[in-house]
C-alpha cells in the first residue's frame, strides 16, 4: 500500500493545499487492500484487491486500521442482491458495517477521538464504503472506544446489531423500568442484543428461539424463553407488553406481535419492505409505495388496536453507542462468536454464514 508520512493539513503541493482549505484530510495511506464486491452473486464473486483507494478524511471522518470486522445478515444479502436498486449501480463495493480497529487519523472537525485509540461501532446499511479493507472511513458518531476488558474479534460482533436493537428499543419504543418487552427470535444476534438492553434498563423480557438458543437467552437475563418449534408461542406467552420487537417479520409473528401489545404499545419489526419494494418497481417508485404502505399499516393498527406499527432499522446514534460501551465494558451486553476466519478466507467464512443462516454465535474476519 502506499502511504504518506504527514497526515496534517499542512501540505507542500497546491492541490493539498486546497483540499485543506476544504477541511479535508491527506490520508496517511493512499491505498490498501479491501474486499470488493464487483457483482452479486454467492461467496464466489468476492475478490481481495490490493490497490483499493483510500479516500481523504472529510472533518468529521476518522480513518480505522481495521483489526476485525463481524460478518451481518446485511453483508450476505446485499451480495446475493438485496438492495440492487440502490447499490447495482454503484458496484464494485466494499461490503461491511461492524468494526473494530485503531485510530490511524482523524479529520480536523473530530474531538472526541484520537489517533492510537482502541476504537468500535458500524457503518449506516446504506454505506457505500464498507469495512472489509485494511483502512476503513466512518464517521466520528460512528465510533466508540473500544472497552479494554473486550478484544476486537468480540467488539466487533456487537455494535450494528447492539445499535439496530437500541433504535426499536430506546430511540422508537423508549421503553422504561418496570415494563414487558417481547423479544420475537431472541437467538440472533439483534434479538440477544435486545434481551440485554431490555435487561438493563430493568424491563421484564420473554423471548421465541430455537431450542439451541434457550440456555443462551436466559443466561442474559431473559425471565421467558419460549421454543417455537416445540411450543403453541401465543398460549405459552401470557399476558401483554408494552413492546414488541420482531427480528423475524412473518405475517403470523406480526399478528402475533401486535396482539400481545397493551394500548399505546409499540409493534417494531426488522423486515420493513422498503428495500424489496425499491428493488422491485425502482428507488423512484418504491420509495414513495413502501412509505405508503407503512403510513397505511400504522393508521391501521392504530384505529384497530391502538398501538404503534413501525418497521426498523440500524442507524448510527452517539447517544447509543454510548450506552453500548458502557454496557460491554460492564459485561452487560456479550455477543458470541462462533467462528474467526483470516480476511483472505472471505469467501470461506461467507460460505459458512449461508449455510448456517441460524447460529448461536456471529463470524468474525481478523485483519492483520
Amino acid at each position: 500500500m502506499a502511504v504518506w508520512r504527514l497526515g496534517s493539513t499542512k501540505m507542500r503541493h497546491s492541490s493539498s493545499s486546497s483540499m485543506a482549505k476544504l477541511g479535508f484530510i491527506r490520508n496517511i495511506v493512499t491505498n490498501c487492500r479491501a474486499v470488493i464486491l464487483p457483482r452479486f452473486g454467492g461467496p464466489e464473486v468476492l475478490e481481495i484487491r490490493h490497490d483499493v483507494k483510500v479516500p481523504d478524511l472529510k472533518p468529521h471522518e476518522v480513518l480505522v486500521r481495521t483489526r476485525a470486522v463481524s460478518i451481518n445478515p446485511l453483508d450476505t444479502r446485499m451480495r446475493a442482491g438485496y438492495g440492487r436498486s440502490i447499490f447495482g449501480p454503484l458496484l464494485p463495493l466494499i461490503l461491511g458495517r461492524d468494526i473494530s480497529g485503531e485510530v490511524a487519523s482523524v479529520g480536523t472537525s473530530v474531538r472526541s477521538l484520537s489517533v492510537g485509540q482502541d476504537v468500535f461501532g458500524a457503518l449506516h446499511p446504506t454505506a457505500m464504503r464498507g469495512t472489509y479493507t485494511d483502512y476503513a472511513i466512518l464517521s466520528e458518531d460512528e465510533l466508540t472506544p473500544k472497552p479494554a476488558s473486550i478484544s476486537h474479534v468480540e467488539a466487533s460482533a456487537i455494535p450494528f446489531a447492539a445499535l439496530t436493537a437500541w433504535r426499536a428499543l430506546k430511540g422508537t419504543a423508549r421503553i422504561a423500568e418496570g415494563q414487558r418487552v417481547l423479544v420475537i427470535g431472541g437467538g440472533g444476534a439483534v434479538g440477544l442484543s435486545a434481551i440485554q438492553l431490555a435487561v438493563a434498563t430493568g424491563c421484564h423480557v420473554s423471548t421465541t428461539c430455537g431450542v439451541q438458543s434457550i440456555d443462551q437467552v436466559l443466561a442474559v437475563g431473559a425471565e421467558q424463553a419460549v421454543d417455537y418449534t416445540r411450543e403453541d408461542v401465543e398460549t405459552a406467552i401470557k399476558g401483554q407488553f408494552s413492546a414488541v420487537l420482531d427480528t423475524i417479520g412473518l405475517p403470523e409473528t406480526e399478528r402475533m406481535g401486535v396482539n400481545l401489545l397493551t394500548k399505546g404499545g409499540h409493534y417494531m419489526t426488522l423486515q420493513g419492505e422498503a428495500a424489496s419494494i425499491s428493488d422491485r418497481y425502482g428507488i423512484f417508485a418504491g420509495i414513495p409505495l413502501s412509505t405508503g404502505i407503512l403510513l397505511k399499516k400504522q393508521m391501521q393498527y392504530r384505529y384497530t388496536h391502538g398501538i404503534e406499527y413501525w418497521w426498523t432499522y440500524m442507524r448510527a446514534d452517539s447517544e447509543g453507542l454510548d450506552e453500548i460501551r458502557r454496557l460491554s465494558e460492564a459485561g452487560k451486553l456479550k455477543i458470541p462468536v462462533e467462528k474467526t476466519f483470516p480476511i483472505t478466507q472471505v469467501r470461506e467464512a461467507h460460505a459458512a454464514k449461508d449455510e448456517r443462516l441460524v447460529i448461536p454465535g456471529k463470524i468474525v474476519l481478523e485483519v492483520d
